[in-house]
């Protein structure tokens, strides 16, 4: 009985063995799949983020030359910028060099239309038949001048003494034109004071202000340009003097009461060159042109 015990714990000793070797096995099995698994993770993870890298330096590489077209282009929009305040002040001076010629026309024309009727005057006197008997003509004595005026003390002598308006105002335009500004200077200060209400008297107002402009005496400038605003607001001069002043006070850092008269011309001579110059001026400077805007 003992013996079969013994035979029979002895016998059951390998079937243990076996089933111990058997779960050894599949724990391998499992840690082996477990290993692939992490590798294939592993493999996965390396490729994702290759493909993650390889974006991110794309995006770097666009972000360089997408700052690069952004530096490009602002540079281009500063030459243009340039070029544009350039073309500006080109036509500005060609605009005006166009209505100082006109003034100058006008100023000949005149002449011409007073040595017309000088003419005219004098042929009438030649056609008309001398009085009998050499009696002076009806209405005075001999030697007196139409409507009245006489060649003696207290007569015309005080209208002579005013230089002629004509040709005082087109000299004193030559003279500007050809950049002789102090004698032009003294010449339009002639016409405004010996004719102080004429409408000559305005624009010759206004070219003190141009030549302070173009001598960079702002604040000179300005002050000529005032008087033709406020005493000569008809004029012809007008909008150029406007223009100009607003472009004067901007150049003396005064920006807001600059980009005010610019805003003003506009609003007042919408339809004039100067009202583009203005509405140019205004962009190149990143201003709105609404009135009601803030800047």
């Amino acid at each position: 009985m003992a013996c079969a015990a013994v035979l029979l714990v002895l016998s059951g000793v390998p079937v243990r063995a076996h089933a111990a070797s058997k779960e050894m096995v599949q724990l391998q099995t499992q840690v082996q799949q477990l290993l692939d698994m992490v590798q294939r993770l592993q493999s996965t993870m390396d490729t994702r983020f290759a493909v993650l890298q390889n974006l991110a330096q794309q995006t770097a590489d666009q972000a360089t030359q997408m700052s690069g077209t952004v530096t490009a282009l602002q540079q281009k929009l500063n030459v243009q910028n340039e070029s544009l305040n350039g073309k500006l002040d080109g036509t500005s001076g060609q605009i005006q060099s166009l209505n100082d010629s006109v003034d100058e026309l006008k100023s000949r024309i005149g002449k011409l239309e007073q040595s017309i009727q000088s003419l005219q005057n004098q042929l009438q006197n030649v056609q008309s038949p001398a009085p009998a008997g050499g009696a002076p003509p009806p209405g005075g004595e001999a030697g007196a001048q139409p409507g009245g005026a006489s060649n003696g003390p207290g007569g015309g002598a005080a209208m002579n003494a005013a230089p002629p308006l004509q040709q005082t105002y087109q000299s004193a335009l030559a003279d500007f034109n050809a950049g002789k500004y102090p004698l032009a200077t003294g010449e339009f200060q002639d016409v405004i004071k010996y004719y102080s209400t004429d409408p000559f008297a305005g624009s010759a107002q206004f070219y003190l202000g141009e030549i302070a402009y173009r001598l960079h005496n702002y604040d000179d400038a300005v002050s000529s340009y005032n008087i033709v605003l406020e005493q000569f607001s008809g004029s012809s001069k007008a909008p150029a003097a406007q223009l100009h002043k607003g472009m004067s006070l901007i150049a003396l850092n005064k920006r807001e009461s600059g980009v005010h008269e610019l805003r003003s011309l506009i609003q007042r001579y919408p339809q004039t060159p100067e009202a583009a110059q203005a509405r140019a001026k205004l962009n190149s400077m990143g201003v709105r042109i609404s009135a009601s805007s803030t800047h």
